[in-house]
C-alpha cells in the first residue's frame, strides 16, 4: 500500500473531525487543520518534530553508541522543558493571585516574575548544555547537517 494514500486518508478525517467534510473546498477548513496542531507545529512536540531522537538518528545518521549518548541528552532536555512548564503555571498562579484581592499584592507579583526568569534561565542554561554535548557527540559532517535543521526551523531546541 502506498504511504501516500494513508497521508490522505489521515488528512481527511481530520477535515472531517473538525467540520469541513471530506475535502478541503471552503477556504477557512484547510487553515483550520494547522491552526488546531499542538505546540511545535506540524505534528511536533517541543522540539518540532514529534520523534526528535528517531528523526536525528535519520537526518544526521547516528552509529548506535550515538543514538544511546542522545537519548540520554534528549531524555534530560526533556525533564527540564516539563519543569519550565510546571514553574510558567505556578507564575501565571502567581501573577492571577496578585491582582484577584481587593489591593494589587506587588510581593506575590514580583514572587511570579522571579520565577519566571528562573525558570527561562534554567531552561536557556540547559539547552546550552545539552547542544554542548551534542556538539561533541556528532563529527564534522553530522554537526552540517545539525546546524542546517537548526537554521531551516525543521528541528527546535
Amino acid at each position: 500500500m502506498d504511504p501516500r494514500l494513508d497521508n490522505v486518508r489521515a488528512y481527511a478525517v481530520r477535515l472531517e473531525s473538525i467540520g469541513c467534510g471530506r475535502s478541503a473546498e471552503v477556504s477557512s477548513c484547510a487553515p483550520a487543520y494547522f491552526a488546531a496542531e499542538p505546540e511545535g507545529g506540524f505534528g511536533g512536540g517541543v522540539f518540532g518534530v514529534r520523534r526528535p531522537l528517531r528523526f536525528m538518528t535519520y537526518k544526521l545518521g547516528l552509529n548506535e553508541s550515538q543514538v544511546t549518548e542522545l537519548a540520554r541528552i534528549l531524555d534530560e532536555l526533556k525533564t527540564e522543558r516539563a519543569q519550565a512548564a510546571v514553574d510558567d503555571r505556578r507564575t501565571l498562579t502567581a501573577f492571577a493571585d496578585a491582582v484577584s484581592g481587593d489591593a494589587f499584592d506587588e510581593a506575590r507579583a514580583a514572587e511570579g516574575a522571579d520565577l519566571r526568569r528562573k525558570g527561562s534561565s534554567g531552561l536557556s542554561d540547559a539547552v546550552v548544555k545539552a547542544l554542548g554535548r551534542i556538539h561533541k557527540l556528532l563529527s564534522p559532517e553530522q554537526r552540517e547537517r545539525l546546524a542546517y535543521l537548526i537554521r531551516t526551523g525543521t528541528l527546535a531546541f
